[in-house]
């Protein structure tokens, strides 16, 4: 059973976006630790199952992070399942969640299960328009959001999400030391090594993901913090 404590580096792939054979052995074949489905827009059951079965040829874990009930579905090693703790729609906090437990409750392994917090950062990204995310947030704010997810929540993951916007690493670090035991996730804006050390220095885990769809090369350089961290 692989341990997601363990993971340095996830490369995030989109279902709704194009990726290549050629670029996705290369994404697969490489130094990550695992690789996460996941986004915001159409995604749907197709698309998933698609990108799940082309994935699934190569030996690493593989994890659906979940955005609707009705592209989930068995074949993942791990599923994440995002609280976001800044929205202010009750759906993205545990709206989703309840829908999913009296659908599918009876027949959910929880082993593979991870409840995730989220703490959107970026308020011109998509996920902070569909989750009614509240963005202006300061250092304070986020170190109470980390607060929460380790020591009310007692939540395994919290995930700082710039989404495609490169992060305050001050902010980050700051909610780093308010975490005893949660893991702490980041992503959003790496697309140079140098940004993906400087993450890797602080945060558990970094994730990368559009830049794989930007600059193949840029991406597969990412995975060297595990040799430089």
């Amino acid at each position: 059973m692989y341990d997601i404590k363990e993971w340095r580096h996830i490369f995030k792939l989109d279902p709704a976006k194009e990726i290549s054979d050629a670029d996705l052995e290369q994404i697969c074949m490489s130094n990550t630790d695992a690789i996460m489905i996941g986004g915001t827009d159409n995604v749907t059951e197709d698309n998933v199952i698609h990108l799940m079965s082309r994935v699934r040829r190569y030996p690493l874990p593989l994890a659906l992070e979940i955005s609707n009930l009705e592209s989930t579905m068995p074949g993942f090693d791990f599923y994440f399942v995002p609280t976001v703790l800044n929205s202010t729609d009750v759906t993205y906090h545990n709206g989703l969640l309840h829908s999913a437990l009296k659908a599918y409750g009876h027949m959910i392994d929880f082993d593979e299960m991870v409840f995730e917090g989220y703490v959107v950062l970026n308020p011109e990204s998509k996920v902070a328009t569909k989750t009614s995310a509240q963005t202006t947030l300061n250092e304070s704010d986020v170190v109470a959001y980390a607060q929460m997810a380790d020591s009310f929540y007692r939540l395994p993951v919290l995930y700082l999400e710039y989404s495609g916007q490169y992060g305050n690493p001050e902010i980050v670090r700051a909610a780093k030391q308010s975490l005893s035991n949660t893991q702490l996730f980041y992503g959003g804006g790496i697309d140079h090594i140098d940004k993906a050390i400087e993450m890797a220095q602080i945060a558990d885990t970094i994730i990368v993901g559009n830049v794989i769809y930007e600059d193949i090369k840029a991406a597969l350089k990412t995975t060297k913090i595990k040799e430089r961290t």
